[in-house]
């Protein structure tokens, strides 16, 4: 299952990178790119902060280290680029191409209803994230209560974006409860066990 790409609150924009620091003394800046292939960050046109009020144009300059080094239209000096740490740039939706075939962005994936395969309903998609060992679905019940689900065909192997759901097969002991901890009691006799066993 493809990975998706991270979203903007609002499915008709999505985060593109995010700005995490200045580069050089000109104004450059390092962007963490949510694109597929990172040096795509600049492929889609112009970018713009959350609001939509601020508008770049953008030319990617290179690559260091998985991280992409740009240019912003009138960022002109290091403490212009300084001031943007940590701006989310986001692009229109139909900026972008269409997802292919098992390939998702977030924004499609968010709020979707998720449900066991017998149609229990587990809770909503509350968030997507990538820890290092793969994506992963974060599932959020009416309770508040939250659940992570390895975001694989074998974890969730539907997803229907026109009925809004997606179907999930708990891993083993995904929802095992953790044993309540021992009384005070079995907790002194564990240990006088132990002090008593002889070696």
């Amino acid at each position: 299952m493809a990975t998706p790409s991270p979203s903007s609150s609002s499915a008709k924009r999505l985060c593109v990178g995010i700005v995490t620091g200045p580069h050089g003394v000109r104004g450059g800046v390092r962007v963490k790119s949510f694109t597929a292939d990172p040096a795509d960050f600049g492929a889609y046109g112009p970018v713009s902060d959350e609001t939509g009020t601020r508008r770049f144009a953008v030319r990617v300059t290179g690559m260091v280290k998985g991280v992409v080094l740009a240019e912003l239209d009138g960022v002109d000096d290091r403490n212009a680029a300084e001031a943007l740490k940590g701006l989310h740039l986001y692009v229109d939706r139909d900026q972008l191409p269409p997802a292919e075939e098992e390939e998702f962005y977030h924004a499609d994936l968010l709020g979707l209803s998720a449900r066991l395969e017998d149609g229990t309903e587990l809770g909503r998609v509350t968030g997507l994230y990538d820890f290092g060992a793969g994506d992963s679905v974060e599932i959020t019940s009416p309770k508040g209560q939250v659940v992570m689900v390895p975001f694989t065909k074998a974890a969730v192997p539907a997803i229907d974006l026109a009925q809004r759901t997606l179907t999930i097969v708990p891993p083993a002991g995904l929802f095992d409860k953790p044993a309540p901890p021992a009384s005070l009691e079995e907790q002194e006799a564990a240990a006088a066990d132990v002090l008593g066993a002889e070696p």
